[in-house]
C-alpha cells in the first residue's frame, strides 16, 4: 500500500506525510514541474514531476498506481479512471469514489460547466477547514487500520 497524491492543489499533503510517516507507509506525489520544490524530504515521500498541461498528471498517476494504493485527488475525472483498478480513490474531503456515485458527480461537474458557459454563476467549494483535515485523517487512518488487519 502506498498513498498517491494528486499534488497540484492538494489541501491535505502534509496529512498524507505526516499519516506515512507515522504507519510508515510510502508516500508519492504526482505534482506539476511548476510546483518543483528543493525541500529536502524523507526517503518514503517521492515525487513524480510532470509537465505543464491539464491532465498530465493525472495520466502520470494512472501509470503509476499499483494494486492496493490509496489516491487522493479531488479531480472526479481521474477518480472515474482509476475506478477500474485495484485501488481506493478518495476526495481529500474523506469520501471515497465508487462506481456508484462517480456518474453523479460527473453530471454535477458538466451541469457546473454548461452554466458556467451559459453565463451563470455558481457555487465553488466552501473553504476546507481544520476539522475537514481532521475528518480526513480518521478516515485515512481507518483505512489503514483495516489494511493491517487483512
Amino acid at each position: 500500500m502506498r498513498f498517491v497524491i494528486d499534488g497540484d492543489g492538494s489541501p491535505v499533503k502534509n496529512e498524507v506525510i505526516a499519516l506515512g510517516e507515522a504507519y510508515n507507509i510510502p508516500v508519492v506525489i504526482v505534482t506539476s514541474i511548476d510546483h518543483y520544490t528543493n525541500k529536502i524530504y524523507p526517503d518514503f515521500i517521492e515525487f513524480i514531476y510532470v509537465d505543464k498541461g491539464s491532465d498530465s498528471a493525472d495520466y502520470r498517476i494512472v501509470k503509476e498506481v499499483e494494486d492496493d494504493d490509496v489516491i487522493i485527488t479531488q479531480d472526479y475525472g481521474l477518480a472515474s479512471l482509476l475506478l477500474t483498478k485495484p485501488v481506493r480513490v478518495f476526495h481529500h474531503s474523506g469520501q471515497e469514489y465508487t462506481t456508484q456515485t462517480i456518474d453523479t458527480l460527473l453530471n454535477q461537474r458538466f451541469i457546473g460547466s454548461q452554466m458556467r458557459k451559459a453565463g451563470k454563476k455558481t457555487k465553488g467549494p466552501k473553504a476546507f477547514t481544520q476539522k475537514d483535515k481532521e475528518i480526513f485523517i480518521k478516515k485515512m487512518e481507518n483505512i489503514i487500520a483495516c489494511k493491517k488487519q487483512s
